[in-house]
């Protein structure tokens, strides 16, 4: 077989396999939208059986030979060519997905689906005790995972190498480190006008004239209805279900403006990304997004770096207050301290800019904990209440609003959490970094133009798809190694006073 017919099958298998995924991530969306409560346990051995079927075509010893026969070969030559990307993408997964037994496949994948329903009714009755079983399963079930993929230091970085690769928690650990040192010196200093409260926020805001305003919202940034969708759901969510479909959701609370608008702002931010990775390259990894981290510094540079700016609620301020009459003659600068309030929280997704992170790293050590061992899950509460005490110097009143407060750890999601803080490190250095090559980029925010920063990100990050991994795009991008520095310089000059 030449290396041209092997490349052949291997992209032919892996498209007909994307359209499995994406009918499996079809399901989760009506499961956390739509489902009806008496189907979500026939739900789950749906999502269960698909996971067998695609682990099957993942494992194919095909594949293997397929891959045997390319590698090595003039179609990978140039390292950045797509078949070049694409095999050594394929390669890694591959890799990864024999060393998964299909019955363990089978069992995360079910553990999963019965996890997130037992979490959303454990969580409306603040009852730790009836998720901690179905924790336990899941934490189980990822220790065998993490044992199965190998690692060479420590179980859990074989759990976030499947969201960030290459990454190592204790490379992390540093980096964190720095932030958080930097985050608790800024808390004392934030400037009053940012601690005086967000009451222009508060009232009575009608869901029906909330969606017209965050439909108007996203739209603005750039994304496209003809392609996706705007639902409702408990915990918001972004998620691509192929061309022309990449669909978000968001959370509406009518006694709070600001929930539905930035958690919308946040998942097209995210929906972008997906709308604009290279068509042509569906289906396999140079069509895809490399990392949650650098997924997650695209929702975080339009929610925060743009949607908390002066000149977004320049340009935005007018039409809130076209929606909300009532808002009319409030001044844009009143506005633009309510929505950058710095008040610690026990809820991380109402997290101010500057306590987030704290969030995401206690967060981080405690999942880091479970996977290696050294925290059981029966000790995760009163872990949890502990770090919430030392980091942002509060007390949990209940499970609710503590270790039952997000959705990660009920879907498998372990290694995850520290995605989120990369996230907001890569964004500050992209948006650095735009700010550099864009010409009048804070003056176009102003007049809501923001086609200028969209092409920027298109250009350089989205149309790359997985080419480089994440530190070397941000290297790419910035010329700048990964550091907290653009960010940490990011919230000084916003909020010291």
């Amino acid at each position: 077989m030449t290396p041209e017919l092997a490349y052949q099958h291997l992209c032919e298998h892996y498209r007909e396999t994307a359209y499995l995924r994406e009918a499996q991530k079809l399901w989760f969306w009506d499961q956390r939208t739509m489902l009806a409560p008496k189907g979500q346990a026939h739900r789950a051995l749906q999502v269960a059986a698909l996971a067998k079927m695609i682990h099957a075509r993942d494992t194919d010893p095909r594949v293997g030979e397929w891959l045997a026969q390319v590698e090595g070969s003039d179609l990978v030559a140039d390292p950045r060519g797509a078949a070049a990307v694409n095999v050594r993408e394929w390669r890694r997964r591959y890799e990864q997905s024999v060393r998964i037994p299909p019955e363990l496949a089978h069992a995360l994948a079910q553990a999963a689906a019965e996890g997130q329903t037992a979490w959303e009714q454990a969580r409306a009755r603040n009852d730790w005790p009836a998720f901690r079983p179905f924790l336990e399963r899941i934490v189980s079930l990822k220790r065998e995972q993490a044992a199965a993929l190998g690692y060479d230091t420590e179980p859990y970085d074989a759990l976030l190498d499947l969201y960030e690769p290459g990454e190592r928690a204790a490379a992390l650990a540093p980096l964190f480190e720095e932030l958080e040192a930097a985050l608790r010196g800024l808390l004392p200093r934030v400037n009053p006008d940012f601690r005086g409260g967000d009451g222009l926020l508060r009232g009575s805001f009608p869901r029906e004239r909330q969606e017209v305003l965050v439909r108007e919202a996203a739209a603005a940034i750039g994304y496209d209805f003809a392609a996706g969708r705007l639902d409702p759901t408990a915990h918001p969510f972004s998620i691509n279900l192929g061309q022309g479909d990449v669909r978000i959701t968001t959370r509406y609370d009518e006694t709070c403006l600001g929930t539905a608008l930035f958690a919308t702002l946040h998942e097209a931010g995210h929906a972008l990304y997906s709308q604009g990775l290279p068509p042509e390259h569906w289906g396999t990894p140079r069509g895809e997004a490399v990392s949650l981290g650098i997924h997650e510094s695209q929702s975080r540079l339009w929610e925060n770096l743009v949607g908390r700016s002066r000149e977004f609620w320049r340009f935005f301020l007018p039409r809130v207050q076209a929606v909300f009459p009532e808002l009319s003659g409030v001044p844009l600068e009143a506005v633009y301290k309510a929505v950058n309030q710095v008040r610690p929280s026990l809820i991380r997704v109402e997290a101010d800019e500057v306590t987030y992170n704290l969030h995401i790293i206690f967060r981080f050590h405690l999942e880091r904990e479970l996977i290696n061992g050294g925290l059981a899950v029966g000790d995760l509460p009163e872990a949890w209440n502990e770090a919430v005490r030392r980091s942002l110097d509060l007390t949990v009143p209940d499970d609710a609003q503590g270790v039952l407060q997000d959705v990660h750890w009920s879907g498998g999601h372990l290694g995850y959490f520290p995605t989120y803080t990369l996230g907001n490190l890569y964004a500050a250095q992209f948006f650095a970094a735009a700010c550099r090559e864009v010409g009048g980029l804070s003056e176009a925010v102003a007049r809501g133009e923001f086609l200028p920063l969209l092409r920027w990100l298109r250009q350089k990050i989205h149309a790359l798809g997985s080419t480089l991994w994440p530190r070397e795009l941000v290297r790419e991008v910035t010329g700048k190694d990964l550091s907290p520095g653009p960010f940490i310089a990011y919230l000084e000059e916003k909020f010291a006073g």
